[in-house]
């Protein structure tokens, strides 16, 4: 009985193991049925759970970026990693790339605010940038994961008042 509780086990960590690998691997080569699936899953579950709870309070992980479609002129709310950049500015790292929805946006309308750490502020002159200059701005661990997830693009944006 405990021998085949154990082989069980191994192999639930098993397939545990393999489906990470693919997903990292996935997700590193930005293979876009891996891609969609995730946004997708975060868009219905991750991120309204995320905006639901501290989002852009002082020492929250995820800022929100608050933005307007393009096409439709409807507002949204998208949760984010934001780091200060200096200079009244704030660099946001893309992992799905700069063709995320949000993105999109954001670049179109060339303005948004973002809540950041009990701050809302309105930002403007939105820039793609490379990992070279993005990726500088994020603590160590942030910076590994980028690299371990193939995050290579990232959002510069400017604060529309004080700079």
């Amino acid at each position: 009985m405990l021998t085949t509780v154990i082989q069980v086990l191994a192999a639930l960590a098993g397939i545990g193991a393999v489906l990470t690998v693919v997903f990292v691997v996935s997700f590193r080569t930005k293979f876009a049925p891996v891609q969609k699936l995730i946004r997708r899953t975060n868009r219905r579950f991750t991120n309204p759970r995320v905006l639901r709870r501290d989002a852009g309070e002082p020492g929250a992980y995820a800022s929100v970026v608050h933005h307007t479609g393009r096409r439709s002129g409807t507002p949204y709310r998208t949760p984010v990693v934001v780091e200060e950049a200096g200079d009244d500015a704030y660099v946001v790292a893309l992992p799905y790339g700069p063709t995320a929805d949000w993105v999109r946006n954001v670049m179109a309308t060339g303005a948004a605010t973002i809540d950041h750490d009990g701050r809302t502020i309105p930002v403007d002159r939105p820039s793609l940038i490379g990992l070279d200059q993005g990726n500088p701005h994020f603590p160590a661990k942030e910076q590994r994961t980028h690299r371990r997830f193939g995050v290579t693009d990232f959002l510069l944006l400017h604060d529309a008042v004080h700079s």
